[in-house]
């Protein structure tokens, strides 16, 4: 009954679209009138807009299933099994580079840990889009700035970004 490209386009922005319908949905309460009920609706507009643009932010790392292996995040830690490559698992608390590279025509994660281990992800694998979560708990970095790389990346041929690096 819906266009299948119309249902690839809610599926792919259902996040977005629900938490601004929220955000309506508490601005209509904020006009029902009085202090009280303004107050309120402000306050759930708000909460609902900044949930907004964090799914907003993670709409790049939602990409179909196009490489092989299996990304997951586990008490603190990237783990990636490899189906022809080989995976590993490191640490967030040991990561201090991200880069964001462009290998045989597809994204891939490079993260490099204190001990100097490298782990490469592609940005295509089942699960990846969990790494923009697990990428927010690091110190300093831009969500943004990580979002418009994987977009950058995605159109580049041959590309290599440095998106975050540990400070100090």
């Amino acid at each position: 009954m819906i266009r299948p490209d119309l249902r690839g386009l809610l599926r792919t922005h259902s996040e977005l679209l629900i938490f601004a319908a929220l955000a309506l949905a508490a601005l209509w309460v904020a006009f029902w009138g009085g202090w009280f009920f303004a107050v309120l609706g402000g306050a759930g507009a708000l909460v609902a807009g900044s949930l907004a643009l964090g799914a907003l932010r993670r709409t790049p790392f939602r990409r179909p299933v196009a490489a092989p292996g299996v990304v997951e995040i586990v008490e603190g830690a990237i783990r990636y099994y490899g189906a022809t490559d080989m995976g590993g698992e490191i640490p967030l608390r040991d990561l201090i580079e991200i880069r964001l590279l462009r290998l045989d025509g597809h994204a891939h994660w490079r993260l490099r840990s204190q001990s100097g281990e490298a782990l490469l992800i592609p940005a295509d694998a089942a699960g990846a889009g969990a790494l923009a979560d697990a990428f927010t708990a690091l110190p300093g970095l831009d969500m943004g700035a990580v979002s418009a790389a994987l977009a950058q990346v995605a159109r580049q041929q041959d590309a290599m970004r440095t998106v975050w690096r540990r400070p100090g």
